[in-house]
């Protein structure tokens, strides 16, 4: 009987140990999961917090990109990217939890999506601005091209005017003299002789010039003796700095076609002396033709 209530009472102490045993296993394994769970939220909330900052650090980069290029939205992308970097950096001060960090993740799709819509736009201004700029250099081309062709005609024009007027300019030829001697009858007779020489005959040509202006056409002629005197009026005439002696001045009518003109240098007055003789005719200051003579 008594063994009975011993055995009675170690089954009651087995049934109470094992409840025990099975309850402490039960929180222990409670424990545990909590634990086990609590660690793999922290985990995950860890690698949240690193992937939505590697996120915004790739915002950031295409934000930097997207300002080097400097467009009219420079401005703009400056102030975007600002944003981004502020929320990097309280980010980094955050304790990463589960409510902070869908706050942030909403932050962040909201830049990501300012973002797409800045570098669409800015994108559209880069192709607008290479069009213009291609437009620029089109233009610029052309314009080059129009000036150097205007350039050209211009050169071409010039180098006419210049053949113009040097074709229109008349030719003094067949310049020659001659001392005279003139009779009581009034005969010329040549000499060459000095002390027989009453008169100098001048007599020289003016070629025909279809190009050249007809009219009446100036001629200064100067002779100079041996002894480097300028006989006749001995006149001077200024052209610019050119201060000019002559002997006398014809003028020939002009009408594009050959012309023969002579003229006398009388004598009165003058001894011809001995020696060479030069004959020169200018056009205003410049001189035409040129030639000498002696006597004896």
């Amino acid at each position: 009987m008594e063994n009975q209530k011993t055995n009675s009472s170690l089954k009651a102490i087995v049934v109470v140990l094992a409840l025990l045993l099975a309850g402490s296993l039960a929180y222990i394994f409670k424990m545990t999961t909590d634990a086990n769970k609590m660690q793999t939220e922290l985990t995950t909330e860890k690698d949240e917090k690193a992937k939505v900052l590697d996120e915004l650090e790739i915002l950031k980069a295409t934000y930097d990109k997207a300002i080097e290029e400097k467009t009219a939205l420079s401005d703009d992308l400056v102030a975007e990217r600002e944003k981004v970097i502020n929320l990097i950096a309280d980010l980094k001060k955050s304790k990463g939890d589960a409510a902070s960090m869908a706050k942030y993740r909403d932050q962040y799709n909201k830049l990501q999506s300012n973002m797409k819509a800045l570098i669409a736009e800015n994108d559209e201004l880069k192709k607008q601005n290479q069009k213009l700029t291609t437009e620029r250099d089109s233009t610029i081309l052309v314009l080059g091209d129009a000036k150097k062709y205007n350039d050209t005609l211009v050169v071409q024009n010039e180098n006419l005017a210049k053949t113009v007027e040097k074709g229109s300019k008349l030719v003094v030829m067949n310049l020659r003299t001659q001392a005279i001697k003139v009779r009581s009858s009034g005969k010329q007779i040549e000499t060459e002789k000095a002390r027989r020489a009453d008169q100098l005959k001048v007599c020289f040509a003016l070629a025909a010039n279809s190009i050249a202006k007809s009219g009446e056409k100036k001629y200064y002629v100067q002779i100079i003796d041996s002894k480097n005197n300028v006989l006749g009026e001995k006149k001077t005439e200024n052209f610019g700095d050119m201060s000019l002696t002559y002997s006398f001045t014809t003028t020939v009518a002009y009408n594009n076609e050959a012309v023969d003109v002579c003229e006398f240098l009388d004598g009165k007055g003058v001894d011809f002396e001995k020696g060479t003789y030069y004959v020169n005719i200018f056009d205003k200051g410049e001189l035409v033709s040129k030639t000498s003579f002696a006597l004896k």
